[in-house]
């Protein structure tokens, strides 16, 4: 084979961005025409009609600058998360696209406006739809999987293994494990993850050698290896691009700063809790306060509905329970009401006389087969509808719409050392405990869910937690 996969693959994903682009411009043209009601007029004749020829080339030198930038940025040839790719594609779409109205402006180029526009809002929709649909094409050929050893078989190799399959895109395939003595006794990875755990060795880059150099992770537990900074020194000097994953835990990894010393073999890591600072806490009540006015404005008549149905049955539509909110303040969380009016009672009554619902009350404050629950009310879970009388608690602050899941001053006991985490933010209406499985995961791993939004908390992270909480609720997933 003349060309590798490797080689291909940047072709293919080059091509695939080129190609968007194109469509955009295209599409654009297209629907600014049909706008007009120029049918009388060739598409062709109406592309020339505003001086087509500059606009066409123009945009060209633009394109090409957009590839450039993603090369830059590694996208054809490095493995990054989806949603930090996408980050990347759409600040780098929207400035170029910024450019590109600068250069009309100044140029005093009689382009419609509507059509320059229109490309660029189409090409931050169709190039990362094609990306996503070539990275699948080549994973479904073979090309772009990347055959990867994890040095390490600890808890950390473990977290890392699971962090980085959790993004398929990336194409990693864990073949093999490198394990040290203690852990080829009790390390249980290899049957986790169908992968062979293999002995560290005195020399590990025999047995890289031994299975043709392939990508090379580093995730050894802290103090798992005397000679490991030796060993990073030799990976370094065969791996251009050596990843390592340290032993960190509990720190605030997204903006974190690092700093090199020249000459010395130190790095200081600077962490910062985003939202801790008053700048970013700004930002995020103006967008709860913008969001949340707007969404009360368009739900309005479903909000008239669903409160004519819950009537229907008796009992007042919406239900307020008090909550933890921010700084141990109490608030009235607000919610439609899903249960029979004397609910309080019918749970004290089911708790005293059911063993089993009582140890499955006191695991997760949940119960699957709620008797409490009123048929329309099980429709409203299930949808998690119920949950949008809330809009009015985050537009009054009490809120937030992304954030910790509220809850009682019970709970509040289960978070432990990282109660401080749950107290220094608003609670949201969603979060990551509700995209990665609600009433499905563990109490304990909702709490280090819960802290691990608040110290790598961004304005992306939201949108992104948004988004997922659409598909998670159309889905129904982990409801009840």
């Amino acid at each position: 084979m003349i060309f590798n996969k490797a080689f291909l693959s940047k072709i293919a994903l080059i091509s695939s961005d080129i190609l968007a682009l194109l469509l955009a411009i295209i599409l654009a043209r297209m629907s600014n025409w049909a706008y007009d009601h120029s049918f009388g007029e060739a598409f062709l004749d109406w592309w020339w009609k505003e001086r087509g020829d500059i606009r066409l080339m123009t945009f060209a030198i633009l394109a090409a600058m957009v590839v450039g930038w993603f090369w830059g940025l590694g996208h054809y040839s490095g493995r990054k998360p989806f949603w930090d790719e996408l980050k990347e594609i759409l600040k780098a779409l929207i400035l170029i696209g910024v450019l590109d109205a600068a250069l009309v402006y100044l140029g005093k180029w009689q382009f419609s406006r509507l059509w320059l526009l229109t490309t660029w809002f189409l090409a931050l929709m169709l190039t990362p739809f094609m990306r996503l649909l070539t990275k699948r094409l080549l994973l479904r050929l073979g090309w772009w999987q990347r055959p990867t050893v994890i040095l390490g078989a600890g808890n950390n190799a473990r977290e890392a293994v699971s962090a980085i399959l959790s993004e398929p895109l990336m194409g990693v395939e864990v073949i093999a494990f490198l394990a040290t003595p203690e852990e080829l006794v009790s390390s249980r990875v290899g049957v986790e993850y169908s992968a062979s755990v293999l002995p560290l060795g005195e020399d590990p880059m025999l047995v890289l050698q031994g299975m043709g150099y392939p990508q090379v992770v580093v995730a050894l537990d802290k103090g798992s290896l005397p000679g490991y900074e030796k060993l990073l020194r030799r990976l370094s000097a065969h791996y251009p691009d050596l990843m390592v994953i340290p032993s960190l835990r509990g720190l605030p990894l997204l903006g974190m700063e690092m700093t090199h010393f020249f000459s010395h073999d130190v790095l200081m890591l600077r962490v910062r809790n985003n939202l801790s600072r008053l700048g970013p806490q700004i930002f995020k009540r103006i967008f709860d306060i913008v969001a949340s006015s707007f969404l009360l404005l368009l739900l309005s008549p479903l909000f008239v509905y669903l409160s004519w149905r819950i009537r229907r049955g008796g009992g007042t539509a919406v239900y307020a329970h008090a909550r933890i909110g921010k700084d141990g303040k109490i608030f009235n969380c607000l919610k439609f009401r899903s249960m029979v009016p004397d609910a309080d009672k019918v749970l004290q009554n089911l708790l005293a006389s059911d063993k089993l619902a009582r140890a499955e009350w006191e695991k997760d404050f949940k119960l699957k087969n709620d008797p409490r629950i009123t048929p329309i009310g099980e429709f409203l879970r299930k949808t998690s509808l119920d949950e949008l009388p809330q809009l009015w608690n985050v537009l009054k602050g009490e809120m937030s719409l992304v954030g910790p899941r509220p809850v009682v001053e019970e709970e509040l006991e289960r978070y432990g050392d990282l109660t401080d985490h749950y107290l220094e933010v608003r609670p949201g209406i969603t979060g990551l405990w509700q995209i990665s499985g609600r009433s499905n995961i563990e109490y304990s791993d909702r709490v280090n869910l819960d802290a691990w939004y608040v110290q790598n908390w961004s304005l992306w992270y939201d949108l992104v937690i948004l988004l997922k909480t659409v598909r998670v609720v159309v889905r129904c997933d982990g409801a009840y």
